[in-house]
């Protein structure tokens, strides 16, 4: 007898009206049929808007579909008990103000579940998570990746048959996204089905099988090991040049037969439009699932030179006169350290990358850089003054990004735009320009009207890169810039982001993407509060003596796992 579906779905379409009075609707969902069987896997992938999070909520019984069938175990949604499913939404739904403790224990009892009767489970969830020795810490005081555990864990906490998890390994490094998607199959049920949505294909590979939705409609359902197949006879590869790494690129992603181009190793790869390569020196290469999502999305449209970095004045670097300078940064809280004597130098022009796991200590060195937090000691200048004697005259040189989206929810996109434009200084005609780039750029045309705490959370993105640069600042800010954002929207990002530098800007980046901190001229890896490596992407690899052309994510792998072994041995 065939095994029932978990999730049956029959041509579900929604549909959401203009944001304002006379704007047109959107399609959300266009025809959407697919199931569910228990103990299977589900990944859903897409662009930023493609459908993914209206199509979670319609599962959870938050929204209702305009029209066809949608059952849960056998029946329509609206008649299922909403405790038989795990919910976790995209950036969880913690209560920042309440400890670990009393956020798992509150969303035990909204599951039915009394903690002190269930003592088992609960102990499951602490030792899974790691969470035990942080019970009483506020759920706002954790790294971005014990959120996110901490987050899955509310979620599942009653174990149940469906799991819909939002963007769980969102703006977490990969050592974590591995612990958060072991973690998702532990804390399953027997016979637990589940869904998650992703912008990270090697996410979405690690399912049973993969929806790619696109405008609302599927474009893609099979085997995520397929997906790659749709590029190929497409994907080529070459040596990397030894100088101007970032130069090959730009020069072979402005390529009207080239729909996306990468680093990777000391290779330079190409996604084309058709089966012939870009010239003599490319080889065939083996296609990725997100060389397979880039053909399969591609508009036919080449992408143009970057109108943002076209805005940016060309600026000249003086070898004596560094842009960013952290010299000894420390940042204690009590017995807390946070980041300890971080020191480091960016000159114009370069793109310096902070890397580490989640809790490291790069945002808080990030912050204190920004003038956001003040050091314990050591201090740091930016456009060559320092922080804490002419902070206002510094943050007026340089343009910032934050890891959490931190523009006013309530206002519009252009409204967002608009102040943040006054806040730089930009007036009339000049603020009207540089709105108007921002937003031909960036794609945000059809957001404009749109309440900026409404929107998916790569649009989001979007929009905070374009207000960090409407003022051309010389020092550039980007901490997580393509958090939550789809691969060819990253590109996208990143095309920008080498364009704007080769006219002089200094950029500082944080990423969890190791294929994105290829584009950094140098590195520094922090773990535990320390600085462990610093280098240029080949002197980190450097670090992986049994693989004659590693990837930095192996590489980054590698020293974070050396310096634990190194600490344990130490204790």
């Amino acid at each position: 007898m065939a095994e029932a579906p978990l999730l049956r779905l029959i041509d579900v379409a929604k549909r959401f009206k203009g944001a304002r009075r006379g704007a047109a609707g959107t399609q959300a969902l266009d025809g959407i049929s697919l199931t569910l069987l228990p103990g299977h896997s589900l990944g859903l992938v897409g662009p930023d808007a493609g459908g993914k999070t209206t199509l979670m909520r319609i599962l959870a019984g938050l929204v209702e579909a305009d029209s066809g069938s949608v059952e849960v175990m056998g029946r329509p949604v609206a008649e299922l008990d909403r405790s038989l499913i795990g919910y976790m939404p995209q950036g969880g739904a913690l209560y920042g103000e309440l400890t670990v403790l009393q956020n798992l224990e509150l969303y035990a009892r909204l599951r039915g579940l009394e903690p002190q009767d269930n003592p088992e489970r609960m102990d499951v969830l602490y030792r899974a998570t790691g969470l035990g020795p942080f019970k009483d810490r506020a759920a706002n005081r954790l790294s971005g990746g014990m959120r996110q555990k901490l987050a899955l864990a509310c979620a599942v906490v009653a174990a149940p048959p469906l799991m819909l998890l939002d963007e769980p390994s969102v703006g977490v490094d990969p050592v974590s996204r591995r612990e958060i998607w072991d973690l998702a199959q532990e804390l399953a049920g027997p016979g637990s089905a589940i869904v998650w949505t992703t912008s990270i294909l090697d996410d979405a590979g690690k399912c049973d099988d993969a929806i790619l939705l696109h405008h609302g409609k599927v474009l893609y359902d099979g085997p995520p090991a397929e997906l790659a197949e749709r590029a190929a006879g497409r994907t080529f590869a070459m040596p990397l040049p030894a100088s101007n790494r970032r130069d090959a690129l730009q020069a072979v992603l402005e390529r009207p037969d080239v729909i996306s181009a990468t680093m990777s190793g000391r290779t330079l790869r190409a996604v084309c439009r058709a089966k012939s390569a870009p010239g003599a020196q490319w080889k065939p290469a083996q296609p990725t699932a997100e060389d397979g999502f880039s053909a399969i999305l591609d508009d036919g449209t080449p992408l143009p030179p970057s109108a943002l970095a076209a805005a940016f004045p060309l600026r000249t670097a003086d070898p004596a006169r560094p842009a960013i300078a952290a010299l000894g940064l420390t940042r204690r809280y009590g017995d807390f350290i946070a980041a300890q004597d971080i020191a480091f130098t960016v000159f114009p022009g370069e793109i310096f990358g902070l890397l580490g796991p989640n809790g490291a200590g790069k945002s808080t060195t990030f912050r204190m850089l920004c003038g956001l937090t003040t050091p314990s000691s050591g201090y740091g200048t930016v456009a060559g003054r320092e922080l804490t004697s002419a902070g206002a005259q510094a943050r007026e040189a340089m343009g910032y990004m934050p890891q959490k989206f931190s523009l006013y929810g309530d206002l519009s996109v252009l409204a967002n735009l608009r102040f943040v434009a006054g806040a730089y200084g930009l007036r009339g005609v000049e603020a009207r320009q540089a709105i108007d780039r921002a937003v031909a750029a960036l794609d945000l045309g059809a957001f404009t009207a749109s309440m900026a705490g409404l929107l998916p959370l790569g649009i989001k993105q979007r929009l905070a890169l374009g207000a960090a640069v409407l003022h051309t600042p010389p020092v550039l800010f980007l901490d997580e810039p393509t958090s939550g954002v789809d691969p060819l929207t990253r590109r996208e990002f990143w095309h920008h982001i080498n364009a704007i530098a080769a006219r002089g800007t200094a950029v500082l980046v944080t990423t969890h993407f190791m294929d994105e901190a290829e584009n950094c001229d140098r590195l520094l890896l922090i773990n535990r509060s320390q600085a462990i490596a610093s280098g240029t992407p080949d002197d980190l690899k450097r670090a992986v003596l049994d693989n004659p052309d590693p990837t930095l994510e192996q590489a980054f792998i590698t020293l974070i796992e050396a310096q634990g072994r190194i600490e344990s041995e130490a204790a």
